[in-house]
Formats: C-alpha cells, sequence, structure tokens
C-alpha cells in the first residue's frame, strides 16, 4: 500500500474511533487497520504496565488471542518481556518504530522470542510500534508477519501514523477515568456513555467536556487531546449549545446535574472539622 493512501486509510479509521463511545473498542477498531496498512498479519497492543508477571495483552485478529491463551506462564512471560524492544526503547526517549531484526541485529532469529512467536503465531519478524513520548512502561503495538522483514516504506508509515495512535489512546484513558469517576459518584442511573448520547455530545466532546470540569484552560485542554485550541474552542461552542448554557461554570453545573460529571463530594460540616 502506497504511503500517502495508507496514512489516508489509517487516518480515516483513527476519526472513525474517536467516535466510538466505549472505550475498550478503540484500539481493536485500530489495530486490525494498522496491520493492513503496515504489511503486518498480526498485532497485540499493550497499553498498560507489562511485565513479565501481569500487563493485558490485546491481540488482532480474535485467532492470535486464542493462541495466546494456550500458553504457560514461562512462554508469556516470555512473549511479555518484549524482547528485544524494551532494551532498545527502555533506556531513552527515541520512539522511533523500528523492527526486531534491526534491534537485535544477528541474533534475533535464533533468540527464544523469536521461536516462540514462530511456533505460536507462525510469524517471522515484529515491528515494534511504541506510542510517541510513552516513558516506562513503554506503551504501543507490536505487528507481526512470517516471510521478509517490514521494508523502508512500511517503518515510514508506521512513524507517520504514531501521532493518529496516541490521539486515540489519550481518548481511550480520557474516557475510561470518566467511566471510573462517574461510576464512583452519585448520579442518575445509566451508563455515562448513554447519558452523553442523550445530549448529544459527541465521544470527543465529553473528552472536553470532562476536562472543562478539570478547570483547565483551553491551551491545556489541547495539549492534552493533541488538537489545536481553535480545535477546542469549536468543542467548546457546541457543548455550549447542547448543554443550553453560555459559560464554563454554567456548563459544569449543567453537567453535573444530568449526571455527565461527578458533582464535588460536600464539604463536611464544621463540627465534623473539629478536633
Amino acid at each position: 500500500m502506497r504511503l500517502e493512501k495508507a496514512y489516508e486509510r489509517m487516518m480515516a479509521v483513527a476519526v472513525a474511533a474517536l467516535h466510538e463511545r466505549e472505550p475498550e473498542r478503540l484500539w481493536p477498531l485500530l489495530a486490525g487497520t494498522l496491520a493492513e496498512v503496515c504489511g503486518g498479519e498480526t498485532v497485540i497492543h499493550k497499553l498498560d504496565d507489562w511485565s513479565e508477571r501481569s500487563g493485558t495483552i490485546g491481540t488482532v485478529p480474535d485467532g492470535a488471542a486464542a493462541e495466546l491463551a494456550r500458553l504457560g506462564d514461562a512462554d508469556l512471560g516470555l512473549l511479555r518481556a518484549g524482547y528485544p524492544f524494551a532494551g532498545h526503547y527502555g533506556p531513552g526517549t527515541d520512539r522511533t518504530p523500528v523492527t526486531a531484526r534491526r534491534a537485535a541485529g544477528r541474533t534475533w532469529p535464533d533468540s527464544p522470542t523469536a521461536r516462540l512467536l514462530r511456533e505460536v503465531l507462525d510469524a517471522d519478524h515484529v515491528l515494534g510500534v511504541p506510542l510517541p513520548g510513552s516513558a516506562t512502561p513503554i506503551t504501543g503495538c507490536l505487528v507481526y508477519r512470517s516471510g521478509t522483514d517490514f521494508t523502508d516504506d512500511e517503518l515510514v508509515t508506521a512513524e507517520r501514523v504514531q501521532p493518529l495512535l496516541a490521539a486515540v489512546e489519550r481518548q481511550r484513558r480520557l474516557l475510561e477515568e470518566w467511566q471510573r469517576a462517574l461510576g464512583a459518584s452519585s448520579v442518575p442511573c445509566g451508563a455515562p456513555q448513554e447519558r452523553a448520547a442523550d445530549c448529544a455530545l459527541t465521544p470527543r466532546e465529553t473528552a472536553v467536556l470532562v476536562l472543562l470540569t478539570d478547570a483547565l484552560t483551553a491551551d491545556a485542554i489541547g495539549r492534552r487531546l493533541g488538537i489545536s485550541v481553535r480545535t477546542v474552542h469549536k468543542h467548546v461552542e457546541n457543548i455550549y449549545r447542547k448543554l443550553g448554557t453560555r459559560d464554563r461554570v454554567g456548563t459544569v453545573l449543567r453537567a453535573q446535574r444530568l449526571g455527565l460529571v461527578p458533582s464535588p463530594a460536600p464539604a463536611p460540616a464544621a463540627w465534623a472539622r473539629r478536633p
């Protein structure tokens, strides 16, 4: 797939993902297209603290998950260890995509990890696509395929789509935090995403509303979501219109009454604060 068409394909899917109300569906939407545009067959995405003992493994296609589910603790730990990418990315800040063969050199084909991948996924090569800016632990995707190693053009494509992956991951984290916060508070019945849909708020507008509630400036919201200040203001205008409000304070209060964001905890009574 040519670079421009590959990027356009990935951008279209990323934009569609940003309109998905269920955060757990975001990466499955992206991962299949990432494999397609990078010439891969299977994708594993890791979004939390990954060690040899713990960490969530998301896979596309579903058949790969079934294969991984059959692994014993030792083999699964070997896969989680992330050889050779953990060592390649860990010491510095460079997050440029790289293949296992280029990172490990001649030792890669005979490594225990490579042998395991051939047995489990029928894959000879791996492309690491970390999220830009991710620190320890490194988060992102691993793209697998059999046959020849990934080409220079496929590495360039992977690098170009990294910001799109990062934008979707920021959205996922924010929506999950929002759902947890509402789940732990006293709000009207119904799922948070259903209440947002009832108010015609898109997932992106919901994310902006959550950050408005946190008293972030437009500049700070833009940095958090990876969008321009102008785009932030456009989302804010849409939120005001849909909630029937005119300013930030009124919007936050209205959102709290509708159960779109948690209400602040009541301050303790004066007698309760006495020692």
